[in-house]
């Protein structure tokens, strides 16, 4: 990536991705409301090193847990300089539980992933249930537990949103996950 960063178009590209992906195909079947009620941050962190972001991670953490739920309810931190390559993406996954329980928050916050490089441990690179968790650029996910035991609890069957996930991604496949026209690394001019 240059060195700027279009703030907006990363935001404008998440907010798509959240649009036509998340609720669109009803992966999340619990975003639709928060989105529609504005109550998703939209954070985009600047780092170009781990420890940039964990920085940022804990800021936003920090932001969230002090923030009423009813102004803001979860927060995606964007992160579009840094932790490009998958793998060190999932490493630093630990390190973001870590800053959870460094900071007393578990229990209270958890932390959840999306990469535009996503691969569930068994999957092949290209088997299209991976667009579950594939985003236009690597997002840490910043939710409130209660948030999450709430809408689990109104659900009968939290399994069963996994396993629609993959039958969604498999009936609509490779050129039906394309054609939601959403960026990514391998199709933006603004990715590396």
């Amino acid at each position: 990536m240059d060195a700027s960063i279009d703030t907006q178009q990363v935001i404008d590209d998440t907010r798509l991705w959240v649009e036509k992906a998340v609720i669109g195909l009803n992966l999340c079947p619990f975003a639709k409301p928060v989105y529609l009620k504005s109550l998703i941050r939209y954070a985009v962190s600047a780092a170009r090193t781990p420890e940039e972001l964990f920085a940022d991670l804990q800021r936003e953490l920090r932001l969230l847990a002090d923030t009423p739920a009813a102004e803001v309810e979860t927060t995606l931190l964007i992160h579009p300089r840094v932790l490009d390559a998958f793998l060190d993406f999932n490493d630093f996954l630990g390190i973001a539980e870590d800053a959870v329980a460094m900071m007393d928050l578990e229990g209270v916050l958890q932390v959840a992933s999306f990469h535009p490089a996503y691969q569930f441990e068994g999957t092949r690179k290209d088997d299209v249930t991976n667009c579950s968790n594939r985003s236009p650029y690597p997002t840490l996910h910043l939710l409130r537990e209660a948030s999450i035991e709430a809408a689990v609890a109104t659900h009968p069957d939290p399994d069963a949103i996994y396993r629609a996930n993959i039958e969604t991604l498999r009936r609509i496949g490779r050129k039906g996950w394309e054609a939601l026209g959403i960026p990514s690394r391998r199709t933006s001019p603004r990715g590396s």
